[in-house]
């Protein structure tokens, strides 16, 4: 499956949709997100259950900067519209598909009742 580009006007919609969605935050000019690129094309073509998706920083600077994307490559996951995971540095492969198989076994009732818990709003 191939990678979407996503911009400020699509971010919210794909990450907030069902399943497991990867974010690679990157730039042209960006030595290490040149390494990680084909890692994640290739996890891409591995993984057609999830999305995975890419937003240029240099083209997005305000959907980066609203995110507090400080250094590329950085890399979010998300699965049901939840972020689980969001580091920068270029991974390996082998961590990226262990990242993976941790998201996948996730509990989300279980996730989404320790939001609730330590929501401000949940009176705790």
């Amino acid at each position: 499956m191939a990678t979407t580009e996503l911009t400020m006007t699509t971010f919210e919609d794909t990450v907030t949709a069902d399943g497991i969605t990867l974010v690679d935050f990157w730039a042209e000019w960006c030595g290490p997100c040149k390494m990680f690129g084909p890692i994640f094309e290739e996890a891409a073509a591995e993984n057609p259950d999830c999305t995975f998706a890419k937003v240029d920083t240099e083209a997005n600077q305000d959907l980066a900067g609203a995110l507090g994307i400080m250094s590329i490559p950085t890399l979010m996951i998300f699965r049901d519209g939840i972020q689980l995971f969001a580091q920068p540095g270029a991974l390996p492969k082998s961590a990226l598909d262990d990242l993976l198989t941790q998201v996948r076994a996730l509990d989300m009732d279980e996730i989404r009742a320790q939001i609730a818990e330590e929501s401000p709003d949940s009176g705790n």
